[in-house]
């Protein structure tokens, strides 16, 4: 159990005791370790627990009341995760890196959740299958992944950033390869299937300061003017209003925050409108460029990926950075960081 990406501060005498009071029950704490995982349905709790549906969603309650546990619905479903950098929050996730993970009764809970999580991944690992030969002939057609990602970490850079948002953020791949660098996370996407194969990735990554919601790239359940860092990776061409889209991107960031938009540069291969469903057959630098200033951003940076080959029926990946121009001034308040 690792809290490396959460800072260690004081704690008011208030909040102490809000988080002793709250978590001073052997099945809360039980729980508040198992969420120091990764997010939980009621369902995966009770499946671990070994108790009832009614007697765990007692213990949620009193959690989310007290303000060490987060609670977002999902259609029919809702997720449980520990809080996020509030005072309360730290104090918890403080008190959990200090639990014995050799403990008989934590110990048996994590092989649970073990198993509950090798199921998720078995129904991840389903759609996935069902869907890797469309992705992996799109693959086919540009720069290797890797080279692509390489890419987005010069973009983003080494410097801490304590915030960033994923918007569209599909397989949550994105969420993986920035986690060592930020402080926390959040991957926004409206299809639940992709969300259960993102949690899955994440939970497979042992990515623990990412979360996943569900939410309309045009209104993003997630702050505004919250964020250090917002991505947007090959998201854009699948939209009717891709200018709208970076206009929520450039909301959600902060003053002197970054959008990095990840998508293709202008080709002609139509086979994409039926067989990808894209609507947009890349964009050129000036459109970009024209979105981010309409969206108050000042752009920084165009970086192309053309194919190994140079072939003309094959597709470049273009890289835009931009950045908030406004004046950074006090650090944002953690509580604004709660998603709704």
């Amino acid at each position: 159990m690792s809290f490396s990406n959460a800072p260690i501060a004081p704690v008011g005498l208030e909040a102490a005791l809000s988080v002793l009071r709250a978590a001073g029950e052997p099945t809360r704490l039980r729980v508040l370790a198992l969420l120091a995982a990764g997010e939980l349905t009621v369902s995966d709790l009770t499946e671990i627990l070994g108790q009832s549906q009614p007697r765990i969603s007692r213990h949620l309650k009193l959690l989310v009341e007290a303000g060490l546990v987060e609670r977002h619905r999902e259609g029919a479903w809702a997720f449980f995760g520990l809080a996020g950098q509030s005072e309360a929050g730290l104090a918890i996730r403080v008190a959990l890196g200090r639990l014995d993970p050799n403990d008989p009764a934590i110990s048996r809970d994590r092989e649970r959740l073990a198993e509950v999580r090798a199921s998720h991944q078995s129904v991840a690992d389903g759609y996935f299958s069902a869907n890797a030969t469309r992705w992996d002939s799109l693959r086919g057609l540009h720069v290797s992944e890797a080279a692509v990602e390489a890419a987005i970490l010069e973009a983003v850079g080494d410097a801490r950033i304590e915030t960033a948002l994923d918007l569209g953020t599909g397989t949550g791949r994105m969420l993986e390869l920035i986690s060592p660098r930020v402080g926390r996370a959040i991957g926004v996407d409206s299809n639940r299937d992709m969300l259960a194969l993102a949690r899955a990735t994440l939970s497979r990554a042992g990515v623990s300061n990412a979360q996943v919601r569900q939410g309309d790239i045009f209104a993003p359940p997630t702050p505004i003017g919250a964020f250090d860092l917002v991505i947007v990776h090959q998201v854009l061409h699948f939209l009717d209003d891709a200018g709208r889209a970076v206009r929520e991107a450039a909301r959600a960031l902060r003053p002197g925050g970054r959008l990095i938009v990840v998508d293709f540069a202008p080709h002609a291969i139509e086979a994409l409108r039926e067989d990808h469903a894209h609507r947009r057959l890349g964009f050129a630098s000036e459109t970009m460029e024209a979105w981010f200033r309409a969206a108050g951003l000042e752009p920084l940076a165009r970086r192309d990926l053309p194919p190994p080959d140079g072939a003309a029926d094959k597709l470049t990946v273009s890289l835009w950075t931009a950045r908030d121009p406004r004046i950074v001034s006090d650090p944002l308040p953690s509580s604004n960081l709660e998603v709704a």
